[in-house]
């Protein structure tokens, strides 16, 4: 059996996995290197030792960045800005020895819950990820929507009327800021949510209006694009209470807006941390088909 070795470059880790049929074996993650020297030397070293132990047959990579796989370049950018702008994916295929496909970090979490994730059942759907910012990924017919600047899907830019951007207002990062500095603490988003659960009134109105933000958000995409399904993802995800709040949210909106007829569906994502890697592998193969 040919296998396929799987990388999923974050700010903070890398991300490895080996995929072997249907199965996804995931490996420890190491340390994101500091130059691009460095970043070579991390991938190649792995890439070598799987190659001792297993025939493989290519590298799937989920990525940071605007990623213009046409040209194998990866443009926008990231916490990583030595990967940017260069023909990266033909550098390491001289160097892997192998062929590499190379794909948007949340447009490879979309695949991979539109194959057998949350997205199973549905062909055309929006998947939110809501974590140090907000991003996203627009699915038509199962297949991802880049769009002509290679922006579809990029939420976070987005205004709604208010001088914050949607990451700015929404993520649980930039909430915890707002909170910190009014209250001169040091705690984390996920901690802003369990203070307003408990009735911390600065913290509620935080939450809430961060969440009016999402539900806005989620209106003015299903009247844009009207998806069959939102998924959401990022570490919010895992918070019981986020899609409660939505949808009373998402409730009121419409009782507001008296035309409107469809209250958009909504759902957190399957998979968690191992989405990047199985979505990488799923645009490896879609790569192969072409």
């Amino acid at each position: 059996m040919e296998n396929l070795i799987l990388i999923d470059i974050g700010g903070t880790t890398i991300k490895f996995g080996l995929k072997q049929g249907s199965n996804l074996e995931v490996l420890p993650a190491k340390p994101t290197p500091k130059t691009l020297a460095e970043f070579y030397t991390c991938l190649e070293a792995v890439v070598e030792q799987l190659k001792k132990q297993y025939p493989i047959r290519g590298v799937a990579i989920s990525s940071p960045g605007a990623v213009d796989q046409k040209n194998g370049v990866i443009k926008g950018a990231s916490a990583l800005p030595y990967i940017h702008n260069f023909k990266i994916q033909a550098e390491l295929e001289k160097r892997f020895g192998l062929p590499v496909s190379l794909e948007n970090d949340a447009n490879c979490a979309a695949l991979a819950e539109m194959v057998d994730g949350a997205g199973k059942d549905v062909k055309d759907a929006i998947f939110l990820v809501i974590g140090t910012g907000v991003g996203g990924a627009l699915v038509e017919n199962k297949r991802i929507r880049h769009g002509a600047h290679l922006l579809a899907g990029e939420v976070g830019y987005l205004l709604l009327g208010q001088e914050m951007t949607v990451s700015q207002a929404v993520s649980p990062v930039s909430l915890a800021e707002r909170y910190n500095a009014k209250t001169r603490q040091n705690i984390s988003g996920k901690e802003v949510f369990k203070k307003a659960l408990a009735g911390d009134e600065l913290a509620k109105a935080e939450v809430k209006q961060a969440m009016q933000t999402l539900a806005t958000l989620i209106y003015d995409l299903q009247y844009s694009f009207d998806p069959e399904l939102f998924i959401i993802g990022g570490a919010i995800s895992k918070n019981e209470q986020l899609l409660p709040m939505l949808r009373a949210h998402l409730a009121k909106i419409k009782e507001h807006v008296e035309i409107a007829e469809v209250l958009p569906e909504i759902t957190v994502c399957k998979y968690h941390e191992q989405a990047n890697l199985l979505g990488a592998a799923i645009n490896f193969e879609h790569k192969m088909e072409v």
